[in-house]
Protein backbone atom coordinates (compact mmCIF):
# COMPACT_ATOMS: atom_id res chain seq x y z
CA UNK A 1 0.00 0.00 0.00
CA UNK A 2 1.47 2.96 -1.42
CA UNK A 3 1.36 6.27 1.25
CA UNK A 4 2.07 9.97 0.68
CA UNK A 5 2.73 12.35 3.67
CA UNK A 6 3.18 16.01 3.23
CA UNK A 7 5.84 18.02 5.44
CA UNK A 8 5.19 21.04 3.12
CA UNK A 9 3.55 22.83 -0.17
CA UNK A 10 0.59 20.95 -2.02
CA UNK A 11 0.55 18.79 -4.64
CA UNK A 12 -2.53 17.16 -6.33
CA UNK A 13 -3.37 13.47 -6.89
CA UNK A 14 -4.65 12.58 -10.44
CA UNK A 15 -7.14 9.86 -9.63
CA UNK A 16 -6.56 6.35 -11.46
CA UNK A 17 -10.14 5.81 -11.36
CA UNK A 18 -10.95 9.36 -13.18
CA UNK A 19 -12.26 10.92 -10.47
CA UNK A 20 -11.81 14.76 -9.74
CA UNK A 21 -8.08 15.85 -8.96
CA UNK A 22 -7.16 15.61 -5.62
CA UNK A 23 -5.55 18.49 -3.74
CA UNK A 24 -3.04 17.45 -0.89
CA UNK A 25 -1.76 20.04 1.77
CA UNK A 26 0.85 20.48 4.64
CA UNK A 27 -0.70 17.10 7.40
CA UNK A 28 -2.45 15.61 4.88
CA UNK A 29 -1.11 11.46 4.74
CA UNK A 30 -2.87 9.76 1.31
CA UNK A 31 -3.07 5.79 1.44
CA UNK A 32 -3.93 4.44 -1.61
CA UNK A 33 -4.97 0.94 -0.02
CA UNK A 34 -5.17 -1.04 -3.55
CA UNK A 35 -1.63 -0.08 -4.51
CA UNK A 36 -2.34 1.09 -8.16
CA UNK A 37 -0.58 3.22 -10.34
CA UNK A 38 -1.07 7.08 -9.54
CA UNK A 39 0.30 10.34 -10.66
CA UNK A 40 1.08 13.23 -8.25
CA UNK A 41 2.13 16.72 -9.84
CA UNK A 42 1.94 20.49 -8.92
CA UNK A 43 -1.58 20.91 -11.01
CA UNK A 44 -0.43 23.62 -13.25
CA UNK A 45 -0.28 21.42 -16.20
CA UNK A 46 3.10 21.84 -16.79
CA UNK A 47 5.63 19.26 -17.69
CA UNK A 48 7.81 18.06 -14.52
CA UNK A 49 11.03 19.51 -14.58
CA UNK A 50 13.84 16.64 -14.50
CA UNK A 51 14.63 15.18 -11.10
CA UNK A 52 17.97 14.98 -9.41
CA UNK A 53 17.99 10.91 -6.96
CA UNK A 54 20.50 10.42 -4.30
CA UNK A 55 20.84 7.89 -2.08
CA UNK A 56 21.02 8.26 1.73
CA UNK A 57 21.53 6.52 4.58
CA UNK A 58 18.09 5.77 4.96
CA UNK A 59 16.09 6.10 1.87
CA UNK A 60 16.25 8.04 -1.80
CA UNK A 61 16.04 11.80 -1.82
CA UNK A 62 14.29 13.29 -5.35
CA UNK A 63 14.96 16.81 -6.12
CA UNK A 64 13.72 19.21 -8.69
CA UNK A 65 14.04 22.64 -9.05
CA UNK A 66 11.03 24.99 -9.90
CA UNK A 67 9.05 28.08 -9.36
CA UNK A 68 6.73 28.93 -6.64
CA UNK A 69 6.09 27.10 -2.77
CA UNK A 70 8.32 23.94 -2.59
CA UNK A 71 6.97 20.56 -2.06
CA UNK A 72 8.58 18.07 1.02
CA UNK A 73 6.48 15.11 0.54
CA UNK A 74 7.87 12.02 2.64
CA UNK A 75 6.75 8.67 0.57
CA UNK A 76 6.55 4.75 0.83
CA UNK A 77 4.85 2.16 1.08
CA UNK A 78 3.09 -0.57 3.68
CA UNK A 79 4.01 -4.42 2.78
CA UNK A 80 1.19 -6.49 4.11
CA UNK A 81 1.49 -10.60 4.27
CA UNK A 82 -1.09 -12.51 2.53
CA UNK A 83 -3.46 -13.14 3.76
CA UNK A 84 -4.05 -10.38 5.74
CA UNK A 85 -3.47 -7.45 2.88
CA UNK A 86 -6.63 -8.77 0.96
CA UNK A 87 -9.08 -8.29 3.66
CA UNK A 88 -8.11 -4.60 4.39
CA UNK A 89 -7.46 -4.08 1.12
CA UNK A 90 -11.75 -4.82 0.24
CA UNK A 91 -12.68 -3.17 3.30
CA UNK A 92 -11.01 0.17 2.96
CA UNK A 93 -11.44 2.85 0.35
CA UNK A 94 -9.75 3.26 -2.93
CA UNK A 95 -8.01 6.06 -1.39
CA UNK A 96 -7.95 7.63 1.72
CA UNK A 97 -6.93 11.25 2.72
CA UNK A 98 -6.38 12.30 6.26
CA UNK A 99 -6.18 15.79 7.12
CA UNK A 100 -4.41 16.63 10.39
CA UNK A 101 -4.02 20.05 10.30
CA UNK A 102 -7.85 20.24 10.23
CA UNK A 103 -9.25 19.92 13.36
CA UNK A 104 -12.80 20.51 12.22
CA UNK A 105 -12.38 17.17 9.87
CA UNK A 106 -12.99 14.71 13.25
CA UNK A 107 -15.53 14.23 14.89
CA UNK A 108 -13.27 12.89 18.50
CA UNK A 109 -10.72 14.32 19.69
CA UNK A 110 -8.46 11.15 21.14
CA UNK A 111 -5.10 13.06 20.82
CA UNK A 112 -4.17 10.96 17.62
CA UNK A 113 -4.01 13.94 15.18
CA UNK A 114 -1.25 15.93 17.13
CA UNK A 115 0.70 12.10 18.04
CA UNK A 116 0.77 11.29 13.85
CA UNK A 117 1.59 14.89 12.98
CA UNK A 118 4.45 14.39 15.54
CA UNK A 119 5.23 11.09 13.94
CA UNK A 120 5.48 12.28 10.29
CA UNK A 121 7.85 15.09 11.70
CA UNK A 122 10.03 12.23 13.57
CA UNK A 123 9.93 10.18 10.27
CA UNK A 124 10.93 13.14 8.52
CA UNK A 125 13.69 13.79 10.58
CA UNK A 126 15.27 10.36 10.64
CA UNK A 127 14.89 10.05 7.12
CA UNK A 128 17.69 13.04 6.22
CA UNK A 129 19.32 12.40 9.58
CA UNK A 130 21.57 9.71 8.04
CA UNK A 131 21.61 8.58 11.77
CA UNK A 132 22.40 5.06 12.94
CA UNK A 133 20.03 2.58 12.77
CA UNK A 134 17.89 4.72 11.03
CA UNK A 135 16.43 2.35 8.43
CA UNK A 136 15.06 0.20 11.42
CA UNK A 137 13.70 3.28 12.87
CA UNK A 138 11.64 4.12 9.78
CA UNK A 139 10.61 0.09 9.62
CA UNK A 140 8.86 0.55 12.89
CA UNK A 141 8.03 3.94 12.99
CA UNK A 142 6.12 2.92 9.81
CA UNK A 143 3.84 0.30 11.31
CA UNK A 144 2.69 2.95 13.84
CA UNK A 145 1.97 5.44 10.92
CA UNK A 146 -0.29 3.12 9.30
CA UNK A 147 -2.05 2.28 12.94
CA UNK A 148 -2.38 6.22 13.47
CA UNK A 149 -3.76 6.90 10.03
CA UNK A 150 -6.55 4.15 9.92
CA UNK A 151 -7.39 5.09 13.84
CA UNK A 152 -7.76 8.86 12.69
CA UNK A 153 -9.60 8.02 9.89
CA UNK A 154 -12.60 5.94 11.58
CA UNK A 155 -12.49 9.52 13.80
CA UNK A 156 -13.43 11.71 10.84
CA UNK A 157 -16.67 13.48 10.25
CA UNK A 158 -16.88 12.12 6.89
CA UNK A 159 -15.79 8.11 7.42
CA UNK A 160 -15.98 6.61 4.15
CA UNK A 161 -18.00 3.20 3.70
CA UNK A 162 -16.57 0.52 4.74
CA UNK A 163 -14.36 -1.04 7.99
CA UNK A 164 -13.62 2.37 9.05
CA UNK A 165 -16.85 4.01 9.23
CA UNK A 166 -18.33 0.60 11.06
CA UNK A 167 -14.87 1.28 13.55
CA UNK A 168 -16.18 4.90 14.25
CA UNK A 169 -19.64 4.20 15.68
CA UNK A 170 -19.33 3.51 19.04
CA UNK A 171 -22.55 1.52 19.50
CA UNK A 172 -21.47 -0.97 17.06
CA UNK A 173 -17.87 -1.34 18.61
CA UNK A 174 -18.87 -4.69 20.60
CA UNK A 175 -20.32 -6.48 17.34
CA UNK A 176 -17.07 -5.25 15.61
CA UNK A 177 -14.96 -6.42 18.47
CA UNK A 178 -16.19 -9.72 18.79
CA UNK A 179 -16.27 -10.51 15.43
CA UNK A 180 -12.15 -9.88 15.27
CA UNK A 181 -11.68 -11.25 18.33
CA UNK A 182 -13.82 -14.44 18.60
CA UNK A 183 -14.71 -15.26 15.04
CA UNK A 184 -15.13 -18.99 15.98
CA UNK A 185 -18.33 -18.24 18.14
CA UNK A 186 -21.31 -18.96 16.68
CA UNK A 187 -22.62 -15.64 16.11
CA UNK A 188 -25.48 -14.44 15.22
CA UNK A 189 -27.84 -10.96 14.56
CA UNK A 190 -29.82 -11.47 17.78
CA UNK A 191 -26.18 -12.17 19.59
CA UNK A 192 -24.34 -9.40 18.06
CA UNK A 193 -27.86 -6.85 18.45
CA UNK A 194 -27.82 -7.65 22.34
CA UNK A 195 -24.63 -6.47 22.30
CA UNK A 196 -24.76 -3.36 20.88
CA UNK A 197 -28.15 -2.98 22.84
CA UNK A 198 -29.89 -2.38 19.30
CA UNK A 199 -32.34 -4.03 17.81
CA UNK A 200 -31.87 -6.70 15.10
CA UNK A 201 -33.25 -4.22 12.11
CA UNK A 202 -30.48 -2.01 13.20
CA UNK A 203 -27.54 -3.47 13.48
CA UNK A 204 -28.22 -4.67 9.90
CA UNK A 205 -29.15 -1.52 9.00
CA UNK A 206 -25.94 0.06 9.92
CA UNK A 207 -23.77 -2.27 8.61
CA UNK A 208 -25.47 -2.68 5.41
CA UNK A 209 -25.25 1.57 4.99
CA UNK A 210 -21.48 1.63 6.95
CA UNK A 211 -19.57 -1.47 5.78
CA UNK A 212 -21.81 -1.94 2.43
CA UNK A 213 -22.06 -5.65 3.87
CA UNK A 214 -23.65 -7.97 6.14
CA UNK A 215 -22.21 -9.24 10.04
CA UNK A 216 -22.14 -12.51 8.43
CA UNK A 217 -20.33 -11.79 5.41
CA UNK A 218 -17.81 -10.23 7.03
CA UNK A 219 -17.72 -12.67 9.70
CA UNK A 220 -17.01 -15.38 6.83
CA UNK A 221 -14.39 -12.90 5.36
CA UNK A 222 -12.29 -12.72 9.08
CA UNK A 223 -12.84 -16.64 9.60
CA UNK A 224 -11.82 -17.22 5.60
CA UNK A 225 -8.44 -15.46 6.12
CA UNK A 226 -7.61 -16.23 9.76
CA UNK A 227 -7.71 -20.10 8.26
CA UNK A 228 -6.09 -19.17 5.07
CA UNK A 229 -3.20 -17.79 7.88
CA UNK A 230 -3.39 -20.96 10.02
CA UNK A 231 -3.18 -23.22 6.92
CA UNK A 232 0.38 -22.21 6.46
CA UNK A 233 1.70 -24.13 9.65
CA UNK A 234 1.90 -27.54 8.60
CA UNK A 235 1.40 -29.23 12.17
CA UNK A 236 -2.12 -27.99 11.73
CA UNK A 237 -4.57 -30.21 10.71
CA UNK A 238 -7.69 -29.06 8.39
CA UNK A 239 -9.73 -30.63 11.30
CA UNK A 240 -8.02 -28.16 13.70
CA UNK A 241 -8.01 -25.28 11.50
CA UNK A 242 -11.96 -26.10 10.51
CA UNK A 243 -12.78 -25.80 14.87
CA UNK A 244 -11.17 -22.55 15.11
CA UNK A 245 -12.74 -20.80 12.19
CA UNK A 246 -16.38 -22.03 13.63
CA UNK A 247 -17.47 -24.88 11.56
CA UNK A 248 -18.69 -27.98 13.04
CA UNK A 249 -17.42 -30.18 10.48
CA UNK A 250 -14.22 -30.66 8.69
CA UNK A 251 -16.40 -31.01 5.12
CA UNK A 252 -18.25 -27.93 5.99
CA UNK A 253 -14.91 -25.73 5.77
CA UNK A 254 -13.82 -27.33 3.23
CA UNK A 255 -16.90 -25.71 1.15
CA UNK A 256 -16.96 -22.51 2.16
CA UNK A 257 -13.35 -22.37 1.95
CA UNK A 258 -13.11 -23.56 -1.67
CA UNK A 259 -16.56 -20.95 -2.38
CA UNK A 260 -14.65 -18.17 -1.24
CA UNK A 261 -10.99 -18.46 -1.22
CA UNK A 262 -10.99 -20.27 -4.83
CA UNK A 263 -9.17 -23.19 -3.83
CA UNK A 264 -9.48 -25.97 -1.29
CA UNK A 265 -7.48 -25.56 1.67
CA UNK A 266 -5.01 -28.52 0.91
CA UNK A 267 -4.35 -26.65 -2.41
CA UNK A 268 -3.72 -23.04 0.00
CA UNK A 269 -1.62 -25.12 2.13
CA UNK A 270 0.66 -26.50 -0.56
CA UNK A 271 0.58 -23.38 -2.32
CA UNK A 272 1.91 -21.21 0.87
CA UNK A 273 4.88 -22.94 1.29
CA UNK A 274 5.96 -22.13 -1.91
CA UNK A 275 7.37 -18.65 -3.38
CA UNK A 276 4.15 -18.19 -5.31
CA UNK A 277 1.35 -18.58 -2.74
CA UNK A 278 -2.35 -18.35 -4.26
CA UNK A 279 -3.77 -14.99 -4.17
CA UNK A 280 -6.44 -14.92 -1.63
CA UNK A 281 -9.66 -13.38 -3.73
CA UNK A 282 -12.42 -12.67 -1.00
CA UNK A 283 -15.86 -11.74 -2.65
CA UNK A 284 -16.59 -8.06 -3.70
Amino acid sequence: MAYHAVVAGTATLEDPSRDPPLCLSAGDILLLPQGEAHVLHDGSGAPAAPAHTRTGSNLLISENAGAGERLDMLCGHFMLTRPQDRLLRDYLPPRLVVRTADPGAFATSSGARDVLTGLVSLMRHEAVSDSLGGRAMLDALSTALFTLTLRLASEARETPVGLLALAGHARLAPALSALFNEPGRPWTLPKLARLCNMSRATVARQFQERLGRSASELLTDIRMTLAANELRNPSASTGAVAEMAGYQSEAAFQRAFKQHVGVTPAQWRRGAQTAEPPVLSLPS
